[in-house]
């Protein structure tokens, strides 16, 4: 599976740049496949799990949905492995993270048309007939006042039996576990080659962006909105995977 692309991710590197908030704009889209790589632990083994364990739900004639499919990297890889009758439907707020999907979708083989849509989740989504929804670190940017809202509509959209696999960086409620987990993350960004400034650039621009729920807080948003089993199928520290069941 390939997972960068030749530009590196240097969008934080320049000392004392102005930091705003973090924005999946063309100079992040650009990006981006190094920057997820370098950034998300096992990213490449979470992929291939998440692709299984669709591969076991997915049923022909139905919808498959990725919310927050970015760069098409998720989608691409589900190609391979999921019957060609399902439908791929690709969601995501930034329009320049969808031009860039397009564009690694135009340079595959793939024969299946894979449908991309601009949707603004704080605004609502229409699902319907949809077996399998991935949702791979893109919860965690949704205000949390949304997030029951964006996971009734999910439910609602998906078939009985249909699955939705979720992944997620996490807090603790325990503050050391917390302070240590941060801590071994951030060794892990500077063994793939991120410096000091950008880890801390970085993070100042995510601070009111991305909001992280603790493991348990995710689970009971689950159960509430009407999910009948969920399950944890991955776990890094402070990343999370979770393969809920209607």
């Amino acid at each position: 599976m390939q997972l960068r692309t030749e530009l590196r991710d240097q969008v934080f590197a320049e000392r004392d740049q102005p930091i705003g908030d973090f924005a999946f704009n063309a100079k992040v889209a650009d990006v981006f496949d190094d920057m997820v790589s370098r950034s998300v632990p096992y990213y490449q083994e979470m992929q291939r799990m998440v692709c299984e364990l669709a591969q076991d739900f997915a049923r022909p004639g139905t919808n498959l949905y990725d919310i927050g499919c970015s760069t098409a990297t998720t989608l691409l890889a589900l190609d391979r492995m999921i019957c060609p009758t399902v439908n791929f439907i690709g969601v995501d707020n930034a329009p320049d993270m969808l031009e860039k999907a397009a564009q690694k979708i135009a340079h595959t083989d793939t024969q299946r048309p894979i449908e991309l849509k601009v949707v603004d989740l704080h605004q609502g989504l229409h699902m319907e007939n949809a077996s399998v929804v991935t949702m791979l670190l893109t919860l965690q940017f949704i205000r949390p006042l949304f997030r029951e809202r964006v996971m009734k509509m999910i439910f609602s959209g998906l078939n009985d039996q249909g699955c939705l696999l979720l992944v997620e960086k996490l807090t603790s409620e325990d503050t050391v576990f917390n302070r240590l987990f941060i801590q071994h993350y951030y060794d892990f960004k500077r063994r793939n080659g991120y410096s000091e400034i950008e880890i801390s650039q970085k993070r100042e621009a995510l601070e009111n962006v991305l909001i992280p729920y603790r493991l348990e807080e995710n689970m009971q948003l689950l159960k509430e909105v009407g999910f009948r089993s969920a399950e944890v199928f991955f776990r890094w520290y402070n990343f999370c995977g979770i393969v809920a069941v209607k």
